[in-house]
């Protein structure tokens, strides 16, 4: 490799540092060794010495997937400039990957991108759908701008309140938006949820109004029934499920309950969510022939049983 450098500490203009300048100078008129020395004394020894590892990716793993496995919508409760401000700003602490606003001149409809789809947002919450939980981490979070139902009728039936409706602005850009999600991550369409769906103790969003049949006939976007077999089941009603049986086949669709036997505040709550989103007209959290056909059908469609 070449010789190694001693100072020459015997010559006396070394005891006053004034013997490196013409060392430098000597060394440069040999092969390399001024810029070799430079190097290891001012860039540091570490910078010289080879890579400890050489990342090889000529092997990939058929055991993957993508990261991103739900798509789930939500409404702000805000005007636009106030969940802009909500999802942007750190001390509130949460966020979304997509915000959708409502009172703009703007055409086509401007959809902000928050939170880039590689990055977890916090619009989930705690949350659940099948084996699933936490979906912070599999999701991505789309909000509109809605300011859901009026201030003070919390008491009020879902079906007695005054809920805003949705412009068919936003609904076309969330429609085309999620086309290209779906399409992009191969998201299943039974994983196109609302925040009600995978938090029915805590959510009511995306709301009765929200239009998931329009999204389903008109842009593919999510699960929706075969009306027509809906239709049979209600003609030729099977016996009315009791109360495990409802928990049962809720819990196979997707909802977080768990199956005890008992109708109780959970049960009701989930079948609400299930109401909002697939039977908007009564949401009352009791089970009835209309919402057992569609249950039914639903299941049919997109979780067979093996025979």
């Amino acid at each position: 490799m070449g010789q190694r450098v001693r100072p020459p500490s015997a010559h006396p203009e070394v005891a006053g540092g004034r013997r490196w300048p013409s060392l430098f100078s000597r060394l440069g008129r040999r092969s390399g060794w001024h810029s070799l020395l430079s190097c290891c004394l001012f860039l540091g020894l570490s910078a010289c010495q080879p890579a400890s590892y050489r990342l090889d990716s000529r092997y990939a793993s058929a055991n993957q997937n993508e990261r991103i496995a739900f798509l789930i919508l939500h409404y702000t409760d805000e005007d636009d400039a106030h969940s802009l401000r909500l999802l942007t700003e750190p001390q509130y602490k949460v966020s979304a990957h997509y915000l959708i606003p409502r009172d703009t001149d703007q055409t086509p409809l401007p959809i902000y991108q928050l939170v880039p789809d590689s990055q977890r947002a916090w619009h989930a919450g705690r949350s659940r759908w099948h084996q699933y939980a936490g979906l912070n981490t599999s999701s991505l979070g789309i909000e509109i701008v809605n300011l859901g139902y009026e201030t003070g009728q919390e008491l009020l039936p879902v079906q007695l309140r005054h809920w805003q409706p949705y412009t068919q602005a936003q609904i076309a850009a969330v429609g085309a938006l999620a086309q290209e999600l779906i399409r992009r991550y191969q998201i299943p369409q039974t994983q196109v949820l609302g925040h009600s769906d995978v938090a029915p103790e805590r959510k009511q969003d995306p709301g009765p109004l929200f239009p998931w049949r329009e999204l389903a006939l008109q842009y593919g976007v999510g699960a929706w029934p075969d009306e027509a077999r809906v239709e049979q089941l209600r003609r030729q009603p099977a016996p009315a499920w009791d109360a495990l049986a409802w928990q049962q086949q809720l819990a196979r669709y997707g909802y977080g309950i768990a199956p005890s036997g008992d109708w109780d505040e959970q049960s009701r709550t989930v079948l609400s969510a299930f109401q909002l989103h697939f039977r908007p007209a009564l949401v009352n959290g009791e089970p009835d022939a209309e919402s057992q056909a569609i249950l039914s059908a639903l299941l049919e469609r997109y979780f067979p049983e093996s025979r």
